[in-house]
């Protein structure tokens, strides 16, 4: 027991002794280091290539959108008042992966709204110029397939999201989009462009974002998987055959029921007017005497 005691006491004197308090210093600083050397370097390079995108996107958005844009993103403002585009700080990445993705941006000249047309930039080029603008401010990023998919599900919970996603579209989208996503006729030139055959990636942006005349809906007053259903309702449209025929882009029964009056009976009532005009009359011979 007093050998014990006098290793303890030997130990406890080591411990307290100057070099003591320079081997712990020595071994905190080496592993410090071997965690810097094991970590540090993924997140300097993940940082280094995030900003080669930044400044690959600067370049191509002096070039290709500040005309509009101003050469910060803070817009540009014409004289009268109006914007001849507005500012992109804030709006972040998504916005710019649907604007440009869609081919919507850069705009041949400023109008009441942008339409679809054939793609100017490139995949990366597109991604660089999300990264740029994400750096102007915090907004919505681009979204993964897992939030706007529902592949991974078993069959009920696919029903039941199409279900949900049915409900939400036809209680705040129909008013513009009709009842299966055709589009139609807005106010002032502008119009809800048809959703049939559009990438689920860009709608999810779309709801997100809100471009054009559209409101927008952030995660806080639509759920990503409200999103996610509402997509699946109108992948589930694209499915659907259409048993009537000429379906008249599915705005409803009135239009149906008018169509059918209008031309319908319509075209019995001029055709019956056409048979009676042309009816063979009988001719009688004048009695001379």
């Amino acid at each position: 027991m007093r050998f014990v005691n006098r290793s303890a006491g030997r130990l406890s004197r080591h411990r307290r002794g100057p070099l003591a308090g320079l081997v712990l210093l020595l071994v905190g600083l080496v592993t410090a280091g071997g965690l810097y050397t094991a970590l540090a370097p993924a997140q300097a390079q993940d940082s280094d290539t995030l900003a080669i995108e930044v400044e690959k996107g600067r370049e191509l958005f002096l070039v290709g959108c500040s005309s509009c844009h101003g050469l910060n993103g803070e817009g540009v403002s014409t004289l009268d008042g109006n914007n001849l585009g507005p500012s992109l700080v804030g709006v972040g990445a998504a916005a710019v992966d649907f604007q440009v993705g869609t081919g919507r941006m850069p705009m041949a000249q400023p109008g009441a709204q942008a339409p679809r047309k054939p793609v100017t930039y490139s995949e990366e080029e597109t991604a660089q110029l999300a990264a740029y603008v994400a750096s102007l401010g915090p907004g919505p990023a681009i979204p993964d397939e897992s939030d706007y998919s529902i592949e991974g599900l078993d069959d009920d919970a696919k029903e039941a999201a199409v279900v949900r996603g049915g409900q939400i579209f036809l209680t705040n989208c129909t008013a513009c989009h009709n009842f299966e996503g055709s589009g139609g006729a807005m106010p002032r030139g502008g119009y809800a462009p048809s959703l049939d055959g559009v990438e689920s990636k860009y709608i999810y942006e779309a709801l997100l974002t809100g471009p054009q005349n559209m409101p927008s809906f952030s995660n806080g007053n639509l759920a990503p998987e409200e999103k996610r259903d509402v997509i699946a309702y109108l992948k589930s449209l694209e499915e659907q055959p259409g048993y009537g025929g000429f379906g008249m882009g599915g705005l409803g029964p009135v239009t149906d029921g008018v169509f059918a009056w209008l031309v319908g009976i319509g075209g019995l009532v001029a055709f019956a007017i056409w048979i009676a005009a042309h009816t063979t009359r009988s001719k009688k011979k004048k009695v001379t005497s």
